[in-house]
């Protein structure tokens, strides 16, 4: 774990839990691309910049969940750089209880207030601050979150966030966390036709063939879709959804969980119903999800 793995002629990557990535920035200077969960991801980090002779010249985060950005307050501390963050993203990286906040719907209890979903607050710019490495293209990978972008270094390496699972974890924890369906389902198409000597997804292993993979987390999409669908079979309310779906799946509940796999659902919800797929009615003052 925090390996630094070549990726193409003047890119690289840190495998970690969620990948960091590295692009040169000449005259022994870098950009990392995102920065690791928190402090000590950020030390981490920091050392084997050190272990090069490099330094890091700017943050190019993708989103703003606390296991990308969890380092960048560390980090920038150290290097005195600036911090780039897409769109909303920017909100969230400055001000991190927004995401506890999001995902829990009101103030969240202690429970969810902890490093995995609420990183050190960093200050940050956006993507169109004139300091921003022009040699980078920023990629929209709308749908897993806000405003979530990937970066192409400018030897061609795509990386490519939080748009793809690994077989595993998709095979292991079932449903991944998902802000927008129908957004995400346009990005995995998207990202299926992107041509890269190698596509460095944060939590799955790089490749240089990305669409078999996006086609595995496309049919996960469908799959969960279709078990909403046959629980609402009968009206059901949120709460009871997602309890069945949690013992379906063989899941096991609780505040993360709740809150991460809870979010998610109601995306579904929403997205099944705007298609014409689910209805909703409020019965005796109870939200009623139920196939059309």
């Amino acid at each position: 774990m925090y390996e630094l793995i070549q990726a193409g002629p003047a890119s690289w990557y840190i495998e970690s839990p969620a990948k960091v990535g590295i692009i040169s920035a000449g005259e022994k200077a870098v950009y990392l691309v995102d920065a690791g969960g928190d402090k000590d991801a950020g030390r981490r980090v920091r050392k084997l910049l050190d272990e090069q002779g490099w330094t890091c010249k700017a943050i190019l985060t993708t989103h703003s969940n606390a296991d990308h950005i969890g380092g960048c307050k560390y980090l920038q501390q150290q290097y005195h750089c600036p911090v780039f963050a897409p769109g909303m993203e920017r909100a969230f990286t400055q001000y991190p209880v927004l995401e506890p906040s999001f995902l829990y719907g009101g103030f969240p209890p202690a429970d969810l207030r902890h490093k995995f979903l609420m990183a050190q607050p960093s200050e940050a710019v956006e993507l169109t601050d004139p300091r921003f490495p022009q040699e980078v293209e920023p990629i929209p990978l709308p749908g897993h979150f806000l405003d979530m972008v990937g970066y192409r270094a400018p030897d061609g390496v795509v990386f490519l966030a939080d748009c793809l699972s690994s077989e595993a974890t998709l095979e292991k924890y079932q449903v991944s966390f998902i802000y927008d369906v129908a957004a995400y389902l346009d990005t995995l198409n998207m990202v299926s036709q992107l041509q890269a000597p190698l596509f460095v997804p944060a939590h799955a292993a790089a490749t240089g063939s990305i669409a078999p993979l996006a086609e595995i987390n496309r049919q996960k999409v469908w799959e969960i879709a279709q078990r909403i669908l046959d629980l609402c079979a009968q009206p059901l309310s949120f709460e009871t959804i997602l309890q069945a779906l949690f013992t379906n799946l063989g899941l096991t509940m609780d505040f993360s969980q709740y809150v991460l796999v809870g979010s998610t659902v109601r995306s579904y919800l929403s997205w099944l119903k705007d298609s014409g797929s689910l209805t909703a009615r409020f019965e005796d003052n109870l939200l009623l999800w139920q196939q059309s």
